[in-house]
């Protein structure tokens, strides 16, 4: 209550004084248009009197004066009226006024001297009195003066009466708005603190309704933006707290967002880090075509999820095409953005791509010609002559951009990510030999014959070795790069230590496993649906009658083996019908580069596919197939990953697939199968997996089945054994050992002495 008053007495108060200096101005223009009003009515009669003496074609005697005034006395406010001649002896008068009107006054002989008319005020007793003085000149004789006098009481006493009125209504404004201040300030703005300080009571105590949401408003919105990242800091610390002692006390080695920060800021020390990548992590677009308001999409990629961290420990900066159609908006002026938005710690800086440069560069020969190339999916490289000019001239525009930004920086390190960026490395490392430059392929490396196809293959392999050191997924793909890098161009390859010697520099050649951002359960026990109200909540969201769940996660790629999946489910039917209208498999697939004719041909292959297998099963509200053609957040995907049966990744070639190690890392009630296919990285490590062969329907429809009818001890044992493996291989794991090793790299002092030099 004492605080509500703070606010709202200052309030009455201003009103009052505001009320107070209205009242004064109004008494001014008051008393001014009485005044006015007054002179008027003097100003007229005394012009009437001095017209009739000077139009008067006879000589103007008292008597005739004194006739003529008798005419004016009747008038209202008039005390009397008075003539004199030049002498200022009284000519003539009304009865009835003072005195001291007897002889001319003062204040009329200063005006009949300036001969010109004026008013003045004068006391008389309580009275206030108007003169009134304006001199005539008859035609004939001498000149007079004639005095109108008014009585001006009148003035202040309605003066009065509107200050009454005045002080009166503001008094009961203040008192009005101070009221209504009274209840808006408790409403909006008491209430919501006492809410925020409810909340952040219970957030500091570690009880279940401090995750209750805030109230929101236009007035404190920002507050409570601020607030929620505040309580997110504060569950992250006390989950950290947590963790980092149930490490102490197991021993364990799990890496966590602190941990790679400690460890990238003791390896990077003050070198700054400079990230390249073909997508942003943070993507500004119109809701509506070219206009209208602005929103914030963080769009969902497992590149992101693991270069974030690395990028909130070191303060860097990254570098990636601005393909949002309001992201120029939203940059400075030299195309830099400060993120995250909640709390800005790293650099975005945007490249610009026209639709052609993008058609040519990553539509045409990264996506048609380098993707398929490199998996072993049986499509068809394309490679266009302008395709490849078009990539060799993306890869300089963001050389060109790393090395602006890296402009008076010592020691550099560069990061760059994926097949996008093939040539950069090169173009990076001979303009800065001081920085030390990595480039990370995440997806397969295919064997020299193959990767022979690609007419600029020796341009390729030069280019990545031009990075101190390049990693892929698995060793496999380690190797097969040596092998193509021994066919491809001259160097001196070290098969023990994994090292290329080409032009006198040495390029390191290592596997890193890339995985998800996994940690222990954290959450309170019970404050989670089941798994069985999970899968029920979720057919029931999708109008299906079914009592097992299935689950694909995939863009949709023809790498990615949904062709092959949608038969073996087929399969499973034909062969084992005791699970028709009891197991329904869910297919979100996210469309992906439907601007390439065979991205577009295959989405409807998909589609085709699913309405076929379901029109020969389908059986009332259940079906077999439920396909969500639609890009689908994280947080969507969770519940389908907690309430599935089974979970199927059929990759036909993968360079790790990190929707097995989400779905792992999902179920922390250590149950569900997952049916792996073979062929992806991730097989190297999910041994406990259900291993299959894509290609082969049979086999992955018994392994459906499999599965579905395994014990819950075994998969209790199975998945204890992957989350096991994807919780101390998670991505800081990954992002703290690939910037360990950079980090170890040393450019010989003669070589940055030499480049610092030239700068």
């Amino acid at each position: 209550m004492r605080r509500i008053l703070q606010l709202v007495l200052p309030l009455a108060v201003s009103v009052l004084c505001v009320s107070l200096l209205f009242t004064i101005h109004q008494l001014q223009v008051e008393r001014r248009n009485l005044r006015g009003e007054l002179s008027r009515n003097a100003a007229i009669v005394a012009e009437n009197l001095a017209e009739s003496m000077e139009s008067s074609h006879a000589t103007v005697t008292s008597a005739s004066l004194s006739r003529l005034l008798e005419r004016y006395k009747s008038r209202a406010r008039l005390k009397g009226i008075v003539v004199y001649d030049s002498a200022g002896a009284v000519v003539a008068f009304t009865p009835g006024l003072p005195v001291r009107f007897n002889q001319l006054p003062a204040e009329a002989a200063a005006a009949a001297s300036r001969d010109r008319a004026s008013e003045d005020y004068i006391r008389f007793g309580d009275a206030t009195l108007q003169v009134y003085t304006l001199p005539v000149h008859p035609d004939r004789g001498s000149a007079a003066t004639v005095v109108i006098v008014s009585d001006a009481s009148y003035i202040q006493a309605q003066l009065m009466r509107t200050l009454r009125a005045s002080s009166f209504t503001g008094l009961v404004q203040a008192f009005l708005i101070s009221l209504l201040a009274f209840f808006l300030v408790r409403l909006n703005f008491i209430a919501p603190l006492t809410i925020t300080a409810h909340w952040l009571r219970m957030l500091r105590s570690g009880s279940p309704e401090g995750t209750r949401v805030l109230p929101q408003d236009g007035v404190f919105g920002q507050i409570h933006s601020e607030v929620r990242h505040l309580a997110n800091d504060l569950n992250t610390a006390r989950a950290a707290a947590q963790e980092e002692a149930q490490l102490r006390e197991s021993q364990s080695s799990l890496w966590t967002p602190d941990r790679l920060r400690v460890s990238l800021l003791s390896k990077l020390q003050d070198n700054s880090l400079f990230v390249v990548s073909n997508r942003e992590p943070y993507m500004h677009v119109f809701q509506e075509r070219d206009h209208g308001p602005i929103q914030l999409i963080i769009p969902a990629s497992g590149l992101v999820t693991a270069l974030e961290p690395v990028l909130l420990a070191c303060h860097g900066t990254w570098i990636a095409n601005g393909s949002g159609s309001a992201d120029k908006r939203t940059v400075d002026e030299h195309d830099h953005l400060r993120v995250p938005p909640s709390r800005p710690t790293y650099t975005l800086r945007r490249v610009w791509l026209t639709p052609e440069e993008g058609r040519g560069y990553y539509e045409g020969f990264s996506n048609e010609g380098l993707w398929p190339l490199c998996h072993i999916a049986h499509t068809r490289p394309i490679f266009r002559p302008e395709d490849w000019q078009e990539y060799q001239r993306i890869n300089q525009r963001f050389a060109d951009a790393v090395l602006q930004e890296m402009r008076d920086v010592p020691s550099p390190v560069v990061l760059a990510q994926d097949y996008h960026f093939t040539l950069l490395p090169r173009l990076v490392k001979e303009a800065r030999p001081d920085a030390r430059v990595a480039i990370f392929w995440h997806i397969p490396w295919p064997n020299p014959e193959v990767f022979g196809i690609c007419p600029w293959q020796t341009e390729l392999v030069d280019g990545l070795l031009g990075a101190d050191l390049v990693g892929f997924h698995i060793r496999t793909h380690c190797n097969n790069f040596l092998s193509t890098v021994d066919h491809a161009v001259e160097a001196l390859i070290d098969w023990d230590r994994f090292e290329i010697y080409r032009q006198g520099h040495v390029t390191r050649v290592r596997p890193y496993p890339i995985s998800v951002a996994a940690m222990p359960n954290t959450e309170a026990n019970g404050s989670r649906r089941s798994s069985g109200e999970e899968r029920a909540a979720l057919f029931e969201q999708l109008g299906v009658e079914a009592s097992l769940l299935g689950i694909g996660v995939d863009r949709v790629d023809y790498t990615k083996g949904i062709l092959e999946r949608f038969r073996a489910i087929e399969r499973f039917f034909e062969n084992f019908p005791a699970y028709l209208q009891r197991f329904t498999f869910v297919q979100v697939g996210a469309p992906s580069r439907t601007d390439i004719p065979r991205y577009q041909q295959f989405l409807e292959e998909v589609a085709t596919e699913a309405a076929r297998i379901n029109a020969r099963f389908q059986s009332g509200r259940w079906k077999p197939i439920v396909f969500l053609a639609r890009h689908h957040s994280h947080e969507e995907i969770i519940p389908f990953y907690r309430a599935a049966s089974v979970c199927l990744v059929t990759s036909l070639h993968d360079g790790m697939n990190l929707v097995a190690k989400e779905f792992v890392a999902a179920r922390e009630d250590n149950h569900g199968v997952l049916v792996l296919s073979s062929f992806t990285g991730a097989a190297q490590e999910l041994r406990d997996a259900l291993l299959v062969n894509p290609y082969d329907v049979d086999q992955s429809a018994r392994a459906i089945r499999q599965a579905l009818e395994m014990s819950e001890e075994e998969q209790e044992d199975r998945m204890v054994q992957m989350r096991k493996i994807v919780l101390e291989n998670n991505v800081y794991r990954w992002a703290a050992h690939l910037l360990s090793d950079l980090s170890e790299i040393r450019v010989p002092a003669a070589e940055r002495q030499d480049t610092l030099s030239a700068r």
